[in-house]
């Protein structure tokens, strides 16, 4: 069932004459993605399954089922000079029907002012229209004084989200063009960070030069903001594989969550974390979360799959699997995966096939030849792989042959030779191994696992520390008893006395301002005790001050519409919708019904 309080912010199109400011608007769209998501209340898509739309011209209840979101907000940009024109809509997903709608003038040397002010006035009428949300006084702050520092950032993000080797180098040029004008940005840092990081792990650079700058750009934002939420996720990443840190990966990746808990990938790391610890039920609690706000990423559906294999859904896995791999033939971790499935499944002519007809650029040496040995010693092809054994053992011999000995840990679990599965196990301690960290708990090392010694090792792989305590945040804009007694009867007598109503631009902010109340208060209030969200609570008045005119002989020759509009309405459609649900009847049928049409 899809949640109420749901939005989806498709991106932005460029109005721009030229394409020179795509990034702008990706940027903008972006920016308001990451404002929303800071209201508790309000589930918001993550930025990844919302793109996911960009350029396609389809209709607006076909994604709505598809992100499964109520709501959509719509926009444009356009940048002519030092000016920007912003418009944005937001729309009923179940009726396609638009409910709010404004355009900004602004200058451009303002776009994080203008940021905060629509994302604002964007959650401001969501909270009139769908009910109570607790909203910051600003959503969006500012990351730089310097617009071009700025503006090359969002040139290198631009670039960095298409993942591939090519763009995340000439987005590093970017992020530090960035730096140059602004050395404190900490957003061109992590991603920085995030593009070295990228290329080491995909091995499209020298690993270690790589992760070494990575790790450069990572410590340069801590210093600037030690509990940011992306820098928080690539430590978690670093400590994890590099280090093989099992403990102080958890840390960031918890780090991560208190800082921004609407963080889709912190909670896709720390599915994946609590997979490998055994513990599915809040690896499951972290990824359904993930998949409820970033449905499309490829990256969800692969933790989908990779959850699906360690619960042994084999079947379940290979369906999501081939799905990844028919979408991205190159998408390296869906393969291997698929290919343990299907030992798993013992089909091993489909896992034989994948093994030794894959691309040569695709699964590497080490790793094909620890398959195609443990395929053979699955299959109990004893002449086959005895020298696919030895050749396994003699790569694993080196310190950093991190494939090999994962892959031999797994032979010797297949073998029962626990002990010396074990043996090689002290290698992830000894190297820091997080390929073995993957390795020991697999589905593919079940053997081992009535060992009494794998207890043992799993107590001392994935010991904890102690968890990060996020402070208890105080609902602000709840009142006690008497405070929310004395209110309503200020917010009533001056509903009565001064008629608010009657304004059509009257919006919750402004009536909280008039009333001397937070907006968060207000809105707090009407749903709690009242029990309507604002546009119900006002548009009954204004029904009933239009019945009221209705009633006044001195009216008969002013039109249905021309009374509605005196009630405050300011327009015919929402007019008759609203007096249909509060009195069961059309505004005609009242009139005819009450005897005053003759």
């Amino acid at each position: 069932m899809t949640h109420p309080k749901s939005i989806a912010v498709l991106p932005f199109v460029n109005t721009s004459p030229g394409k020179e400011n795509e990034f702008f608007c990706d940027g903008i769209t972006e920016e308001i993605i990451h404002a929303l998501a800071k209201i508790e209340q309000l589930k918001v898509t993550s930025r990844t399954s919302s793109f996911f739309f960009k350029g396609k011209n389809l209709p607006l209840a076909e994604i709505g089922r598809e992100l499964g979101v109520a709501n959509l907000l719509e926009g444009s940009l356009r940048v002519s000079g030092d000016r920007l024109r912003i418009s944005a809509q937001l729309i009923n997903v179940s009726d396609d029907s638009h409910f709010w709608s404004e355009s900004w003038d602004r200058k451009l040397e303002d776009i994080f002012a203008i940021q905060d002010e629509i994302s604002l006035r964007i959650a401001d009428k969501l909270r009139e229209y769908l009910g109570h949300l607790e909203i910051a006084d600003q959503l969006v702050q500012a990351p730089t004084g310097k617009v071009e520092a700025y503006r090359h950032y969002l040139q290198g993000k631009s670039l960095f989200n298409k993942w591939n080797p090519e763009h995340a180098n000439q987005a590093i040029g970017y992020f530090e063009k960035a730096l140059q004008i602004d050395p404190d940005l900490i957003d061109a840092h992590t991603g920085l960070a995030d593009a070295y990081s990228f290329l080491a792990v995909a091995g499209f650079a020298p690993r270690e030069i790589a992760w070494a700058k990575a790790i450069e750009s990572m410590q340069r934002a801590k210093a600037l903001d030690p509990q940011n939420a992306p820098l928080n996720y690539l430590l978690a990443n670093q400590a994890f594989f590099t280090e093989a840190d099992f403990g102080q990966s958890m840390q960031f990746a918890r780090q991560a969550i208190a800082s921004k808990p609407t963080y889709a990938e912190g909670h896709q790391f720390l599915a994946f974390l609590f997979m490998l610890r055994d513990d599915m039920k809040k690896a499951g609690e972290h990824l359904r979360y993930a998949r409820s706000i970033d449905p499309l990423n490829p990256e969800t559906k692969f933790y989908q799959a990779y959850f699906l294999y360690r619960s042994q859904s084999f079947d379940q896995a290979e369906v999501l699997l081939l799905e990844l791999l028919e979408a991205n033939a190159k998408n390296l971790p869906a393969l291997i995966t698929l290919i343990y499935v299907l030992l798993k499944k013992e089909a091993f002519d489909r896992a034989e096939r994948l093994i030794f007809n894959s691309p040569q650029e695709g699964i590497m040496p080490d790793e094909k030849l620890g398959l195609a040995c443990l395929l053979r010693v699955m299959q109990g092809k004893v002449g086959e792989y005895q020298q696919l054994f030895a050749e396994l053992e003699a790569n694993a011999s080196g310190d950093t042959s991190f494939q090999a000995h994962a892959y031999l840990f797994l032979v010797y679990g297949a073998l029962n030779e626990a002990k010396k599965a074990f043996s090689v196990l002290e290698k992830l301690f000894q190297y820091r191994s997080s390929i073995l960290f993957l390795a020991f708990g697999d589905p593919l090392a079940a053997p081992l696992r009535h060992n009494a010694e794998f207890p043992l090792y799993q107590k001392r792989i994935f010991a904890l520390p102690n968890p990060v305590v996020r402070p208890v945040k105080r609902n602000s804009a709840e009142l006690s008893e008497a405070d929310a007694t004395d209110y309503l009867r200020v917010l009533e007598q001056f509903m009565e006395t001064e008629s608010p109503f009657l304004d059509p631009s009257l919006s919750l902010r402004s009536l909280a301002n008039q009333l001397e109340m937070h907006p968060n208060q207000l809105s707090w209030l009407l749903n709690e005790k009242q029990g309507k969200n604002f546009n119900a609570y006002i548009n009954g008045f204004r029904v009933a001050h239009f019945i009221k005119l209705l009633a006044d002989p001195r009216n008969a020759s002013i039109s249905l519409i021309g009374l509605a509009y005196e009630s405050g309405f300011n327009s015919k459609t929402v007019f008759n919708t609203v007096f249909k649900k509060e009195t069961g009847m059309t505004p005609k049928e009242f009139h005819k019904n009450s005897g005053l049409s003759d």
